[in-house]
């Protein structure tokens, strides 16, 4: 069991947990060693255990997995995380792997692909698979939004006016009128309405 791929699993669901931990345990050149249920334990894991493989969810209490894989990759560059999630838009395939993730994997994954995966990515290589691939692509395609654009993106997916909007920020109305335009100028909409339906299918806001 010395030479077997150590693996840490984050995921906010137990049963989930325990279902892949079976799987991974199955296979006779792997071994779950750690199994972490935020954000904030998956990095603290991660310190103690030093896993040679970790597989990530995205949305968990804490600690969201982003904020995880960011902060694991700024103690151990050379760390080697899957991201492991239920959410295929392209901002969160985007922002996985900007994070420092080499893998991206859904969780309707065969076992097999999973397993592959994993060896894969313990061999210091990229898993994406071709579906989220094309909609890496799609993202890098895309003008990027400022923060303060990403800013009155979520204040208008919750309904308010450039007047509410530039109360909330300490900004003029104009400024926010501008920030309006370029935002539906990138996202390539010709309303506010419009440009909150493509930010939540992309997974730019969640609502």
């Amino acid at each position: 069991m010395s030479q077997a791929i150590r693996v840490l699993i984050a995921d906010d669901h137990a049963i989930f947990r325990q279902g892949l931990a079976t799987i991974i345990n199955r296979d006779p050149d792997m071994q779950v060693i750690a199994q972490a249920e935020n954000g904030e334990q998956a990095i603290a894991l991660f310190g103690e255990h030093q896993p040679d493989v970790t597989l990530m969810d995205l949305r968990m209490p804490q600690v969201e997995g982003v904020a995880a894989i960011g902060a694991i990759c700024a103690i151990a560059k050379s760390a080697r995380i899957i991201v492991l999630t239920t959410y295929d838009s392209d901002e969160d395939i985007y922002r996985g792997l900007q994070a420092g993730a080499k893998g991206y994997l859904l969780k309707e994954t065969e076992p097999d692909e999973l397993l592959n995966a994993i060896r894969t990515v313990h061999r210091g290589q990229k898993y994406i698979p071709p579906d989220v691939g094309a909609k890496l692509v799609q993202r890098l395609s895309n003008p990027e939004l400022s923060e303060r654009e990403l800013e009155v993106l979520r204040s208008l997916a919750q309904g308010m006016s450039n007047a509410e909007i530039a109360d909330a920020l300490s900004i003029g109305e104009g400024t926010v009128k501008s920030h309006v335009n370029r935002i539906l100028n990138k996202l390539d909409v010709s309303d506010r309405t419009q440009a909150v339906i493509v930010a939540v299918k992309r997974g730019i806001v969640n609502l």
